[in-house]
């Protein structure tokens, strides 16, 4: 995960406006999850190798997961409580609104707008939008989308990004939303559209012998852990965190294992 070091994110200072460590540990927003015995957090359960949740086994891994883990350990002292609900893109937003988890780690891309409503970590991992489509489908660059069909997320960045790409490069594309990865998948294989676009890497987890994924990189997209506006003490060690995974090469580590390097 080399390629991550080159992006980063300026937002320590959010969330060190009037904590330090020490003090953010002690504070009312921290203290509840203290109480309370577990950390709260809204994951994608549909996104291979970030968070997915073995339908065999039913439980959820990957290196969201693991952040979730690494925060649970420096706040309650054990990595392992954590208690994860399935996010969507649509629905990740909603739930930390009304405190149904304390965060959000669920490859949530951080931009200007999203930070005037949450407080956001510095980037624990760099991706680019990339874009997915059959080998039969003779697609080669985002130029041969014109008049082609492309399916996204719901509420994902994406969206915005390949209408402007389309609209500056002079094609048309026709854009569908999708609820869920699997459903643009699914789409995808039926014909339905003739491009599955999202991150680069949450990608890798839909590519099959059918399938190729363009060298077209068309956004750098940085996730981020998102908490609710106002708990800038849970912001602030949740920043300590991730730097401390990244400046310690354990988040390199945690990549490698999922494949993400």
């Amino acid at each position: 995960m080399k390629k991550f070091c080159t992006f980063l994110v300026g937002v320590t200072a959010l969330v060190s406006l009037s904590f330090n460590t020490a003090m953010a540990e002690d504070a009312p927003d921290i203290q509840k999850i203290k109480d309370r015995g577990v950390l709260k957090i809204g994951v994608k359960v549909d996104v291979p190798k970030f968070g997915y949740k073995d339908p065999k086994t039913g439980i959820t891994e990957g290196l969201d997961i693991d952040v979730a883990k690494a925060i649970a350990k420096k706040i309650l002292g054990d990595e392992n409580k954590i208690e994860t609900q399935a996010v969507t893109a649509k629905t990740r937003g909603p739930l930390l609104d009304n405190g149904e988890v304390d965060l959000v780690i669920a490859t949530f891309t951080i931009t200007p707008e999203r930070k005037q409503t949450y407080n956001f970590s510095d980037a624990y991992y760099a991706d680019g939008i990339g874009l997915l489509v059959k080998k039969s489908s003779g697609i080669k660059t985002f130029a041969d989308l014109n008049g082609k069909r492309v399916g996204v997320a719901q509420s994902a960045t994406t969206k915005k990004v390949i209408q402007e790409k389309a609209d500056k490069d002079g094609i048309k594309v026709s854009i569908s939303e999708f609820g869920t990865y699997p459903e643009i998948k699914t789409a995808l294989d039926s014909k339905r559209i003739d491009v599955f676009s999202v991150d680069a890497s949450i990608l890798l987890g839909y590519l099959d012998d059918t399938t190729i994924i363009l060298d077209d990189r068309l956004s750098a997209e940085e996730y981020g852990v998102a908490s609710k506006k106002g708990n800038n003490a849970l912001a602030a060690v949740v920043n300590e965190v991730v730097n401390e995974l990244k400046t310690s090469g354990e988040m390199d580590k945690i990549a490698a294992k999922w494949g993400l390097r």
